[in-house]
Order: C-alpha cells, then structure tokens, then sequence
C-alpha cells in the first residue's frame, strides 16, 4: 500500500513503533558529496551494511557533533575533507535485532582532495540519473531524491536485516 500527500509518504503497512517515544541505541551520520551532476557514494567493505553502496558515514564518537563526525568519517573512509556541509535530513531505523540507529544526513558541494579507496570503502562518483537503488539499503530510493533536490526530509523505517517491513518519508 502506498498513500502519498503532498508532504508524507507511507509504505508498507503501518509502523508497529511508536517514533515518537522510541530511543535509538546508536547516533550516526551519512554525508554525500555533490559535484557537476554526480554524488560520491561508496561501496561499503565493512561493518553495518557491508557490500552496499551507501554514503561515508559512521557513529557520532562521544563529544562529537554529527556535522564533525560527518567530516571525520568521509575523511576516514574517502581521504577527502567535506566543507560547507547543509542538514539534509534525519533517519530513524529500527532492526528487528534490537539495533536502533539515529542518523543525520549531511550534503556538501565543496571538498579537498581527491577521493581514494581505504580499508573500509570504495570511492565511486555516480551520476544523479544512475542512482544504483538495487545495491542499495532499500530505504534509499524513499528519500534519495529529496537529498538531491535539496528538500529537507525524515524517515521512519523497520528494517529485519536487510528487509525493510515498514517506511515513512515526510518533507
């Protein structure tokens, strides 16, 4: 079932969680990187999602803002440093595992230095036309969109591994 409006998006059936008392485990980032038609996404060689291809990011340290960890980790992954960064938007996943994840989504137009494969991802500059969705979380092709066109969003999404049973996306 899909039902749209204007500003919500709802797939699957509905939610058996309450998003607004639920607590997330874990804080993350993702930062994408935007240059002349294309988004730096990377195919992931390690941890949470391995063998995707996603944005760089990883778990807010301690201390740490999200828009330093967004930093830190592309350039822990990438070897680039991201500048200017705007809030695109925040991401609620809850695992049927137990894992629940907060991540805030980060885009830039301007960085330093050259992208290089490292021990824990693959650079690869993609087209806006070529998103890879089919090697992608599933919840990607939600809200992707609203990253490129620059729309601030947040989602909702239960996830059993790698099936995601329910979604919400609102701009």
């Amino acid at each position: 079932m899909i039902a749209s409006g204007t500003n919500f998006i709802q797939m699957f059936p509905t939610p058996t969680i309450d998003w607004t008392t639920w607590q997330p485990q874990m804080l993350a980032t993702l930062l994408f990187i935007f240059r002349e038609g294309e988004v730096l996404l990377i195919r992931k060689k390690r941890g949470l999602g391995a063998g995707k291809i996603n944005g760089p990011g990883g778990k807010i340290d301690p201390g740490e803002t999200p828009q330093e960890c967004a930093v830190r980790e592309v350039e822990e992954e990438l070897c680039v440093r991201a500048r200017h960064l705007t809030d695109a938007g925040l991401l609620r996943f809850q695992f049927t595992d137990g894992l629940g994840l907060l991540c805030h989504v980060f885009r830039s137009d301007a960085f330093d230095g050259v992208p290089a494969e490292t021990d824990e991802a693959i650079p690869l500059w993609t087209p806006l036309g070529a998103i890879p969705f089919d090697e992608m979380w599933a919840d990607d092709k939600l809200w992707f969109h609203h990253l490129i066109a620059r729309q601030y969003f947040t989602g909702n999404f239960e996830f059993d591994g790698d099936t995601m049973l329910s979604a919400e996306v609102l701009t």
